[in-house]
């Protein structure tokens, strides 16, 4: 008999066909529409522009931080502190927005992230010293860290992460032009003496203000609706963890020595308090971060590769500002328009290997060749001294900028790619969090090196000019020095102190990106989902709104074309049960039709939705069905009309209505589909199964449907009629499985299935004294209780194989020459190689 497969047969996620069936798009089968081109690019306008605040205000005072530091009578440790408060918070509430993201609006918490940054700027403008400005940091940091992690899981959001590189040019640009001019116009504003440093925080307040109002017109994201708990006591040990290791690094060395009871009680409580929160995550049912997506061994290495990262990079270009400034004295604004080599280098590596990936869908290569460049860069740099020649600088940082932005970036790609729509949130804020973790540790500690490096550097050069210490040296505990106020020969001491110093930091990060190279090499590269958050929460069913037109919607016009209407206009999604109570309800006019919408058995279809149309095509009216079935939809006055009705789970109904002058009533029936879905995945690590084959047969063994899986193992049947069959599965490297299941009488019956993996074994046969490939060799496998598992006969080349084995202990008999038999233990995946040799005793 004819093989037949339902034409609703697919593979749910992307890359998941039928076997003979072009696969359905995702809103048809329940999934939300994948969003346009045009409304992406408008989602992103707000999205960037509150990037771009986030990094001009980030960014503007980075050439400004020696003058500010200076004029408000701090030293070093200042401004290491002024860089490391916004760190610490970034770094300690990144993981709660990204769970916030989760649970809640990201628009709204998106717009509050933006408002709490900006008014810390605020606050920071008006600082009449150091701590109120360390304060106002670290409040602003808190505002970073919901920008930084939400605006990577909005994206992640809308867009697939195949499709996603497509976009990183436009993000790469945002980047790079608030990278290159907030340096340039801090340093601008610094030098304008009718200005001052203090509009450095001032100047990103309109840019937010528009970036606001551009989200709320242009961001529309569904909603999630469930019950929320958020982890406060969790929230609470990972950011006192975090804090209290900060505070260590910073004072060590400084306010206590590195082995003295000070250190050794600051790192076991900050041990102990990470202890506690692994206790707590563990437990709570809304972690922070959910602690199974680090046994993911993608996740586990992008965290771990993007906290050496984090302290790299942060570390090392944090102090640049310095350098230009104290080691050459450069004014402000030269200071940043010489960074530019490393804006340009960043911004170029982010756009290009974001179009290529998008094209190849290759990922790991730019990731190990960003390693490579990131810490040849930071090895270059460490060979800076003060009367370092700038275009041998400008390569250096051009390659440190490269590779950054081949890291950074995929890094985020690669983890949201291991993850589903749920854990989209937690998952990018897991990697923004390590490296925020590791920046402000990068941060910290370089800069208490640099300070005992410039001390040791001063020191140094005072004893050769023969001058008494004790002046504004630039060491740890002192004030940032104002070059111009010193005599020349002791200007020159500072200079070479900081150039020194400040290369010596880059060798101490060198080693440092070379642990995340390593880390990188570790990863094994998946390739890249094509189905954007949107569209996996709307297969997965958790969208409150719909983001297109709805399954229930495709039906109805289907059945509108059965009927023989053409209809004039997209119908628009129902309301959900959220958006249509009761007393909303119509169907109360004079020329109103009224009824009940039943299944087969009598009860009433809860919320199916019901469209009036016109004989003409045009949509008059839109209903829900209550609870009970009953619904009610008013007509523009007598005549006849086409009433649609659909519901999930059931197969759609269209028929003519005429209506008098009094209120018809029309009861409908619809009858119930069946659907079956599920995932598959491995035994051993729970990772999805892709294009595994999924076979469904009835009793008598026929075959009613086939499919592959998709790329998250899903697999997803329609309209098959209620009864018990029979599900196989089979993928290349597992066992095959087969399994009963009853599908119900209506709406989709799920089940999901493990594979495991299979072993192989193969092998040459060589006889004789010259070990020549032996043909037509017979060979056979027994198990350890003497069943002959499988025969095979050697080919030309003397090559046999046996595959989709059980691990366990085995014997193999070759024949052709005398026989040989040997004992063979068969264990894991993959292949095991065994030659035998046959000859005859005298040979």
């Amino acid at each position: 008999m004819a093989t037949t497969t339902p034409s609703g047969v697919h593979g749910a996620g992307a890359g998941g066909g039928a076997g003979h069936a072009s696969p359905a798009p995702a809103h048809a089968s329940g999934g939300a529409a994948p969003m346009t081109h045009r409304q992406i690019m408008e989602a992103l306008s707000g999205l960037l522009l509150g990037m771009f605040v986030a990094i001009l205000s980030s960014t503007i005072v980075a050439n400004a931080l020696p003058k500010i530091v200076a004029e408000l009578g701090g030293g070093q440790s200042a401004y290491t502190w002024v860089v490391t408060a916004s760190l610490l918070t970034m770094t300690a509430t990144t993981p709660l927005w990204g769970k916030l993201a989760d649970l809640f609006s990201k628009k709204a918490l998106l717009q509050t992230a933006i408002v709490i940054f900006v008014l810390a700027s605020a606050t920071a403008g008006f600082s009449q010293d150091t701590n109120l400005l360390i304060a106002a940091r670290a409040v602003q940091g808190i505002g970073m860290g919901g920008i930084t992690a939400l605006v990577q899981t909005v994206i992640a959001a809308m867009i697939s992460p195949r499709e996603r590189g497509r976009y990183t040019g436009y993000i790469g640009a945002t980047f790079a032009v608030a990278m290159v001019s907030g340096p340039l116009l801090g340093g601008v504003i610094t030098d304008t003496s009718w200005l001052g440093w203090r509009w450095c925080f001032y100047v990103g307040i309109p840019f937010a203000v528009i970036a606001l109002v551009v989200l709320q017109a242009t961001l529309r994201l569904p909603t999630v609706k469930r019950q929320v708990k958020i982890d406060w006591l969790g929230a609470f040990f990972v950011a006192a963890a975090a804090s209290l290791l900060l505070i260590w690094v910073t004072f060590a060395g400084d306010k206590y020595d590195w082995l003295s009871w000070q250190s050794y009680s600051m790192v076991g409580g900050s041990v102990a308090l990470a202890l506690l929160f692994l206790l707590v995550e563990a437990k709570a049912s809304e972690p922070i971060i959910p602690l199974r997506l680090l046994k993911n061994r993608t996740i586990a290495l992008s965290s771990a590769a993007s906290m050496f990262v984090g302290i790299s990079m942060f570390g090392a270009t944090v102090f640049l500002s310095q350098y230009f400034q104290l080691a050459r004295g450069e004014s402000p604004t030269m200071a940043g328009v010489m960074t530019i080599p490393m804006i340009v280098g960043m911004f170029l590596s982010t756009t290009v290997s974001g179009q290529v990936i998008t094209r190849t869908g290759k990922w790991k290569l730019w990731l190990c060749s960003g390693g490579v460049l990131l810490t040849a860069g930071l090895g270059l740099l460490g060979t800076l001294r003060h009367d370092t020649v700038y275009w041998h600088m400008a390569c250096f940082m051009g390659m440190l900028g490269i590779g950054v932005g081949m890291m950074m970036q995929n890094l985020v790609l690669a983890t949201q790619n291991q993850v589903d729509t749920a854990d989209l949130g937690a998952a990018s804020s897991a990697v923004n969090f390590f490296r925020s973790l590791g920046g402000a540790v990068g941060v910290s500690v370089l800069g208490a090196v640099l300070s005992h490096r410039i001390t040791d550097h001063v020191n140094e050069g005072l004893d050769k000019l023969g001058i008494e210490h004790g002046g504004p040296t630039g060491g740890a505990g002192s004030e940032i020095p104002d070059l111009a106020e010193l005599p020349r020969p002791i200007r020159e001491v500072i200079e070479s102190a900081y150039g020194h110093a400040i290369g010596d930091i880059y060798l101490y990060a060198a080693p440092v990106a070379l642990v995340s190279l390593f880390l990188v090499l570790l990863i094994k590269e998946v390739p890249l989902k094509t189905t954007s958050g949107l569209e996996q929460q709307g297969a997965d069913g958790v969208l409150s709104e719909p983001a297109g037109p709805s399954a229930t919607d495709t039906a109805a016009h289907h059945a509108l074309q059965q009927a023989g209407v053409q209809r004039a206009q997209d119908l628009q999604a129902p309301p959900s049960a959220q958006e249509a109570p009761e007393s909303e309800l119509s169907g109360n006019s004079q020329h109103s039709v009224r009824g009940t919408i039943r299944n087969v058995d009598g009860s009433g279809v809860s919320r199916a939705a019901v469209t009036l149309i016109s004989l003409s095509g045009s949509q008059l009216g839109r209903a829900v069905a209550r609870m009970d079935g009953r619904y009610g939809v008013d007509t523009p006055g007598p005549g006849s009309y086409v009433l649609i009705a659909a519901a999930e789970g059931h197969t759609p109904q269209a028929s003519t209505v005429t209506v008098g002058e009094e209120p018809l009533r029309h009861d409908i029936l619809l009858a119930s589909t069946s659907g079956l879905a599920g995932r598959v995945r491995s035994t051993g690590d729970g990772q999805p199964v892709r294009n595994a084959m999924v076979v469904v047969t009835d009793a008598r063994g026929e075959v009613l449907a086939t499919g592959r899986t998709g790329e998250r193992g899903e697999f997803n049947f329609d309209e098959l009629v209620p009864g018990t069959f029979t599900i196989a599965v089979n993928a290349p490297g597992y066992r095959p499985i087969a399994r009963p299941v009853e599908v119900e009488t209506q709406g989709v019956t799920r089940i999901d299935l493990e594979l495991a993996a299979g072993a192989r074994v193969q092998g040459v046969i060589r006889a004789g004294s010259d070990r020549r490939p032996l043909p037509d060799a017979r060979v056979t496998l027994i198990d350890a209780a003497g069943n002959v598992v499988a025969t095979a006969t050697t080919a030309e080349d003397g090559a046999y194989g046996f595959t989709d084995l059980d691990a366990g202990d085995y014997s193999v008999i070759a024949s052709g020459y005398p026989p040989v038999a040997t004992a063979l233990n068969v264990h894991g995946q993959g292949a095991d190689d065994y030659d035998i040799e046959l000859h005859h005793p005298d040979e």
